[in-house]
């Protein structure tokens, strides 16, 4: 006997629980036979514009982590999104990892993070010129920066849109995004990339693949297809950006 709607597999998405964007855009990537079940990390709606509130709301996320898994293991998921961002990037390559290996080991099924699922696509596409877009303000941007560098990327051009709080991530308009996107094309890029899971861009990465001519990045469509293909899943996704469609 197997799942009946999840009889290929079941993803457990971890989100803070102020984001509206993950569940949705994952939904948007399922394929048939393969389920998504959230769980959320409680934290406070606020503003986080001094180093006090930032650092706080950071470990409000990284302690909720182990809570939220412990939840979503309950429905035996087969596999775990880490649907959150800075997260996923803080202190460099080797905290991510082992935080990433932490968590794996904690849940008992593989995890799937933004900064490794980044970094895998990229090795795939064979980018190493980079332009990044967050929405986070400058502290939080030193961490992707100090991260994507380790990594062993150059780095461009860095925008962060510095969004006011985590619930208005998810206000950013059609518009801004399309000028950032503009501001950071070039020829001097191999790809563009976007980090903080709260931003509502996959559709609209996907359609600047067309107009900037090179892969433009949304974590969260990166985080579902390293998901799926950890699973043994080699569907390919139409209408979602060139590495759901060709790797």
């Amino acid at each position: 006997m197997v799942d009946y709607l999840g009889h290929r597999k079941r993803i457990g998405i971890v989100v803070p629980s102020t984001n509206t964007t993950v569940q949705p855009e994952s939904d948007d990537l399922r394929v048939p036979g393969v389920t998504n079940h959230i769980a959320r990390i409680s934290i406070k709606e606020r503003p986080l514009k001094t180093e006090q509130a930032f650092l706080e709301h950071v470990e409000a996320m990284r302690s909720g982590m182990r809570s939220a898994i412990d939840q979503v293991m309950t429905c035996q998921p087969d596999h775990l999104i880490m649907g959150v961002a800075l997260e996923a990037f803080w202190g460099g390559v080797g905290p991510a990892q082992a935080l990433q290996d932490e968590l794996s080991e904690r849940a008992g099924v593989g995890v799937s993070m933004g900064s490794t699922a980044t970094v895998t696509a990229l090795q795939r596409l064979g980018a190493k010129r980079i332009a990044v877009l967050t929405p986070h303000q400058p502290r939080g941007d030193e961490q992707v920066r100090g991260y994507l560098e380790e990594a062993g990327y150059d780095i461009r051009r860095l925008i962060g849109l510095k969004c006011p709080s985590p619930i208005k991530i998810a206000h950013t308009t059609a518009e801004q995004m399309y000028a950032a996107l503009k501001e950071l094309d070039g020829d001097d890029v191999d790809a563009i990339v976007q980090v903080g899971t709260n931003l509502p861009m996959m559709r609209i990465a996907a359609e600047a693949e067309r107009w900037t001519d090179k892969p433009v990045l949304s974590i969260n469509a990166i985080s579902y297809w390293d998901a799926l293909r950890r699973c043994g899943i080699d569907d390919q996704i139409e209408g979602f950006g060139s590495v759901l469609e060709r790797f």
